[in-house]
């Protein structure tokens, strides 16, 4: 990144590289880790997806890099749900992370991650909308549409429509909300 004719390297998630691609000028929020032999910086398109990685990192095991692999593999509204939710196995399909890390990582920030998303934030889906939603999103981009774009669109049609049983339901009104 140029600042003002300085260089820095800053290391970023893919979902914060997804959402900066296209953009000319940023602002990017950033964290900076020190240790005795070298000082990195890392960035993130918001301050909720920072304040996540601090969380994260906050968890013993899990280390700067775990974190960004975590955030590249999901979005940190999956991984807030998926701690909320205590879904173990979903956490667990990162790279890197195994059962016990999983399980650890519920443990440690559950009241964080419910505390700082507020109790009006914190949508549970049942299971059965959860599957629902999964399959939806893996079936949308197989069609080739981008993650993050898919993602928004099921989530506002599940808020406005929360009663959608079929996958086919879901897939389309999220496709006539994209049109």
């Amino acid at each position: 990144m140029d600042c003002n004719g300085v260089g820095y390297h800053v290391n970023i998630s893919l979902h914060t590289y997804t959402r900066l691609e296209k953009l000319e000028k940023i602002k990017i929020f950033t964290y900076l880790n020190v240790k005795e032999d070298e000082q990195s910086l890392y960035g993130f398109f918001d301050d909720e997806e920072r304040a996540l990685f601090i969380l994260l990192i906050s968890v013993s095991g899990i280390g700067v890099n775990t974190a960004r692999v975590i955030l590249s593999y999901m979005t940190p509204e999956e991984v807030r749900t998926a701690i909320i939710q205590e879904n173990a196995v979903a956490l667990g399909k990162v790279k890197g992370i195994g059962p016990k890390t999983a399980k650890r990582i519920i443990l440690d920030l559950k009241d964080k991650v419910i505390k700082d998303s507020g109790s009006e934030q914190v949508i549970l889906l049942s299971p059965e909308n959860n599957t629902i939603k999964n399959e939806s999103l893996s079936a949308l981009i197989a069609l080739g549409f981008p993650k993050l774009v898919v993602e928004k669109h099921i989530k506002a049609v599940l808020e406005k429509n929360p009663d959608i049983g079929q996958v086919e339901d879901l897939i389309k009104q999220v496709l006539k909300q994209m049109n």
